[in-house]
């Protein structure tokens, strides 16, 4: 009678080790063309399925936006960000120097706040000069600033200011008041043996109503007190006046300047005679007669400043 087999869907005890032994001694069969190339293709996929995890990101293209984005610090991608041209200054405040680039299309203003950072100078208190004084409301392109310009600023401190002696202020005051009461200078003895000379032919042209900045060349062809030619040159760069004669010239830091008055000439309004007050009283008046009205303006802004405090 014949052994029961193993039921259905059992495998009898020791066949798994025979088949292993049979598979083990079994000779290896060479693989043919396809079926190489398509055990390697497997192995390759199982490897990549493996580091996928481990792959880093595609770098983007050139241009991409994305990676643009990632480098613009804040700026757009369209290039809206482009640096403005800047200018080397050399700004100089109480003889001391400060390089500083600065750009080209900011304003008169925005340069005082730029100087106010560097040396705690109020922009209130400062009297900016290249080639004459520099406008507020302007920008420094408009003004035709160069590379390596020389700013002068010239200012006191908020502790300067309330050092200010009050009754010399009170006493200046005064001295104005009492000078309005008197008659007008150009009817005065003392002047009108100078302006009865006529107006100089070589005198600088006058421009009713307008006011300009200083010109680059000295302003000339005027009369002095004793009707000798006078020309004024202003060297901001020394923070000087130089009072030019045929025999002379005398060079005034403008900080020894206590005054500057002025008077339009009867029946020739669009020149003034003024005077530089160059000590306490008025016998150190140097006047200068037919100085060309559009001037008038700067020449005080640049001596004294916007601020008088003396």
């Amino acid at each position: 009678m014949a052994a029961a087999g193993a039921p259905d869907g059992m495998e009898e005890p020791g066949m798994d080790t025979e088949a292993e032994t049979v598979a083990a001694e079994a000779p290896a069969r060479p693989l043919n063309c396809v079926e190489a190339e398509a055990a390697a293709g497997a192995a390759a996929e199982d490897a990549c399925a493996a580091r996928g995890s481990l792959q880093p990101a595609p770098a983007q293209p050139p241009g991409d936006p994305a990676a643009q984005a990632s480098v613009s610090n804040g700026e757009d991608a369209g290039g809206g960000g482009a640096a403005r041209e800047l200018v080397d200054l050399k700004i100089i405040w109480n003889k001391t120097k400060h390089d500083v680039k600065f750009p080209l299309d900011s304003t008169g203003s925005e340069l005082k706040q730029k100087i106010h950072s560097i040396t705690g100078l109020p922009p209130a208190m400062q009297k900016v000069m290249y080639k004459g004084l520099v406008p507020e409301d302007k920008t420094l392109r408009e003004i035709k600033v160069t590379s390596g310009a020389k700013i002068m600023v010239v200012g006191s401190t908020i502790n300067d200011v309330l050092a200010v002696n009050t009754p010399k202020d009170t006493a200046q005051q005064d001295a104005k008041a009492e000078e309005n009461k008197k008659e007008p200078l150009c009817r005065q003895k003392q002047h009108r043996k100078v302006l009865d000379k006529g107006k100089p032919e070589d005198v600088m042209p006058s421009v009713k109503g307008a006011q300009e900045r200083l010109p680059t060349v000295p302003l000339s062809g005027m009369y002095n007190k004793s009707g000798g030619k006078v020309r004024l040159t202003f060297k901001l760069e020394q923070d000087q006046l130089w009072i030019g004669t045929k025999e002379r010239t005398e060079k005034l830091p403008m900080g020894s300047i206590k005054n500057v008055v002025s008077e339009p000439i009867e029946g020739h309004e669009d020149y003034h005679m003024m005077a530089f007050q160059l000590g306490p009283t008025e016998a150190s008046y140097y006047w200068v007669y037919w100085v060309p009205t559009q001037y008038v303006d700067a020449i005080k802004d640049t001596v004294l400043g916007k601020w008088q405090y003396f």
